[in-house]
């Protein structure tokens, strides 16, 4: 049986291959500590899961959802934001829902990208960005993130001939896996550079909430959007997730904000595609985005101290890690026996003593020698994580 040569591209996927690795210590009697994973344990808000159970009863909302049942969630789309950033979106032609914002990454280069044409990706970045540019026949240009840039890209370095063929750059800030902050100043010198350049931008932002700051009431707007760097929408669009925030990665509910043309062209793609997510859930969606936000601020806290748990348990074992600005992982710099190898590293990892991690590489050339650990996780089974590293690592 011949299948597409697209597929080829996508052999590879850092979670498949760590789900096999976990598999294999678990069928040989590991106790699995899963922190390969970006999947948050804590619950979702008690009123947003009411939402959706007082939906679930109503047979109205079993049907089919076409894209004018989704104007109320689009509405509390628009509000949040606007309240949240302060710039106006219109909840008609600048607001689409999304099964997820992995959905709306993976679909948004088939909608700008002929075959062969280039798209800049973070390197390391998230692995959905590359696999859409790969469906969609385009060639991936990646933009190097080291540690003495704080994991910024050097846009002058991309070379003249490479920007004579793109058409589209992806950033994601607060940074998966890295867990960098990109500073306003910075998306405003990218807007104007893809002013020049005639380039799409795409911001991934799932993080949104997700900073950590001494002060606790000043979480807002540390991580900025996009969008305040093109407050018209003249070439951005940002993508957005009630995974994290809101803990509610299983029920698969995100959305797209920004430049009208873009996100009519993302719903012509969405369209054959898929319906909409179950309505009952973007009931619970609004609750989440509309009620109180006091779940996002525990949420927000409880990842605070796990990362201070687990920096601190990993400074003790002699393995040196920067304390994350943002994001629920921490991403560190393998020790050196380790530099050219976080596959092995991770892979033997969770063979020897159950605790799965993501090796840095599975998100791109410039990942390798690094590992990232997602704080999933009670503090408690973090420091008991940190034991087994140690165990491991004086072997």
């Amino acid at each position: 049986m011949q299948f597409a040569k697209r597929l080829q591209a996508l052999k590879s996927n850092v979670f498949a291959d760590m789900d096999r690795a976990k598999t294999q210590a678990k069928n040989l009697g590991q106790e699995i500590i899963d922190l390969s994973l970006g999947s948050s344990d804590l619950p979702v808000a008690t009123p947003t899961i009411k939402t959706i159970e007082t939906a679930l009863h109503d047979p109205q909302t079993h049907g089919y959802l076409l894209y004018a049942g989704t104007k109320d969630f689009r509405v509390a789309v628009a509000n949040w934001y606007t309240n949240r950033f302060g710039i106006p979106v219109d909840p008609e032609t600048e607001v689409l829902q999304l099964i997820g914002s992995q959905e709306g990454t993976a679909h948004l280069p088939l909608a700008i990208l002929d075959p062969g044409e280039v798209a800049l990706l973070l390197d390391p970045g998230y692995p959905s960005h590359a696999g859409g540019v790969y469906l969609a026949g385009g060639v991936i240009y990646p933009m190097p993130l080291l540690a003495h840039n704080n994991f910024l890209p050097v846009l002058e370095d991309i070379p003249a001939a490479v920007l004579a063929k793109s058409k589209m750059m992806v950033l994601s800030y607060p940074h998966n896996p890295t867990t960098a902050i990109a500073p306003l100043t910075f998306f405003k010198q990218t807007v104007d550079f893809c002013q020049q350049h005639n380039l799409i931008l795409v911001h991934d932002f799932p993080y949104v909430d997700l900073v950590f700051d001494d002060d606790i009431e000043t979480n807002c707007n540390l991580a900025p959007s996009i969008l305040q760097a093109d407050p018209q929408k003249k070439l951005s669009i940002e993508f957005f997730t009630l995974s994290k925030s809101y803990n509610m990665g299983g029920f698969r509910i995100g959305y797209a904000i920004g430049n009208s043309s873009l996100i009519q062209a993302l719903r012509q793609i969405k369209a054959v595609v898929d319906f909409n997510q179950y309505r009952g859930i973007l009931d619970g969606a609004i609750a989440a985005l509309s009620g109180s936000q006091e779940s996002v601020i525990k949420t927000v806290n409880t990842f605070r101290h796990r990362r201070d748990v687990f920096v601190q348990a990993l400074n003790q074992i002699g393995w040196q890690v920067p304390s994350p600005p943002a994001t629920m992982y921490i991403w560190a710099k393998l020790p050196e026996p380790w530099q050219n190898s976080s596959v092995d590293f991770c892979t033997k990892l969770v063979a020897q003593t159950g605790v799965a991690a993501s090796p840095g590489a599975g998100f791109g050339k410039s990942g390798e020698g690094y590992v990232r650990f997602a704080l999933v996780k009670d503090p408690e089974t973090l420091r008991q994580a940190a034991a087994k590293i140690q165990q491991f690592m004086m072997r």
